[in-house]
């Protein structure tokens, strides 16, 4: 079953929506140098799967090192709202905590990604 679900920034200046087919599917951590310092739980869909429908303007870039990842993040309130993957440049990871309603980390086992390379 698809199901189309709302995100936001902290301020709400930044709003997207992702499709999800069949559930948010897997909920990652990953241990780079930024996504460890970030501390985001994130889950991916395909890039057309995540539209940012309100606010683009809002939104800083930041990359490093390879500069393949694209990390996002609102200028006003500093949240990262999403990426695309370096792992998966066909996809975008998105802020689970973002998203509106209910906790969709509440009792969801959190897979941890290597992104350290160690």
């Amino acid at each position: 079953m698809i199901e189309v679900k709302k995100g936001s920034c902290h301020c709400g200046a930044v709003k997207f929506e992702v499709e999800l087919d069949g559930g948010i599917g897997e909920i990652r951590r990953c241990n780079c140098s930024l996504c460890q310092k970030k501390g985001a739980i994130m889950a991916s869909v395909k890039i057309d799967k995540l539209v940012v429908t309100e606010g683009k303007e809002y939104l800083s870039l930041y990359q490093w090192n390879t500069k393949v990842a694209k990390h996002y993040f609102c200028k006003n309130c500093g949240i990262y709202t999403h990426h695309q993957r370096r792992s998966a440049p066909d996809e975008f990871a998105f802020n689970v905590a973002c998203l509106a309603g209910k906790d969709v980390t509440e009792n969801a086992e959190i897979v941890m990604l290597n992104g350290a390379g160690n």
